[in-house]
């Protein structure tokens, strides 16, 4: 998508026919198990499920050439023994028009591999760009302390 590109839900003409456009989110939704470099992208433009219109549709396709454009983007899975993990995350402070809510990003390493990442509108409102962040880390604490819980199970000692 392009950078500062806002997609809204009025403008633009209604297309004829959803049932594509829904078909080819769903498609882009299960590519972004594989291709955590179009998550944003995918979770931008599976908001307007209901009603797609024309700017949805093209930066749908601008999405397309991008991806094909770049068939060697994936995920590296490194064997290494360094099973520390690494997260990182952002939030971005009432980023959507409509709604005024926020969108929390996060990526999680185990030592070089990706192994979680996600990007979603937060659930509610916050008030300053400081307390989009404290819901980012809360996000991302909780997937953390699920996945040492898993690399413990797993019997995968994490230093």
């Amino acid at each position: 998508m392009e950078q500062n590109l806002q997609l809204n839900s009025t403008h633009g003409d209604v297309l004829p026919d959803p049932s594509t456009y829904r078909r080819l989110i769903g498609r882009l939704i299960y590519l972004t198990l594989t291709r955590p470099d179009i998550a944003f992208s995918v979770q931008a433009l599976s908001q307007f499920m209901a009603t797609p219109r024309q700017p949805h549709l093209d930066a749908a396709h601008r999405l397309l050439r991008y991806i094909k454009q770049s068939p060697g983007q994936g995920i590296l899975l490194s064997f290494s023994i360094n099973t520390q993990l690494h997260a990182f995350c952002d939030s971005d402070w009432a980023s959507c028009p409509e709604t005024r809510r926020s969108v929390t990003g996060y990526c999680i390493l185990l030592g070089s591999s990706p192994v979680s990442w996600k990007s979603k509108k937060q659930r509610t409102p916050s008030r300053s760009s400081a307390e989009a962040e404290y819901r980012a880390m809360g996000t991302i604490c909780c997937e953390v302390t699920w996945l040492l819980h898993l690399l413990r199970d797993l019997q995968l000692l994490h230093p």
